[in-house]
């Protein structure tokens, strides 16, 4: 279904009309089958073995570490998990885009008293 201005419920926010927003996009299903996901309302990920439902398509690695619990978020390493097993290591400040081809997951871990 593809949505205009009026349709998208939010002032100025301009969907083109050859842009089709589906309703929910479960960001592993898609990046275990190694596909890109399509732009949605919402964004279902996982976070070590929990499932989050956000409403936005990129969150910085501080907002997915607040998100998980992680807190104080700067204690913890947070790592994205491509198809292909390829792991990257998410800082703080850094934006994450859950329509990127290929994200499955996230993974937190502690930092040690030398890590960080």
């Amino acid at each position: 279904m593809a949505l205009n201005e009026s349709e998208s419920g939010r002032a100025g926010d301009q969907v083109p009309e050859e842009i089709i927003l589906v309703e929910l996009v479960d960001i592993e299903e898609f990046g275990k089958r190694n596909e890109k996901p399509p732009r949605a309302r919402k964004y279902r990920i996982r976070i070590n073995k929990h499932h989050y439902v956000v409403d936005v398509s990129h969150m910085t690695g501080r907002e997915i570490l607040t998100l998980a619990g992680k807190i104080p978020p700067e204690k913890y390493k947070l790592q994205q998990k491509f198809h292909g097993g390829r792991v990257k290591t998410i800082q703080l400040d850094e934006v994450v885009d859950f329509t990127a081809h290929g994200v499955e997951r996230f993974q937190t871990f502690p930092l040690t008293e030398t890590e960080g």
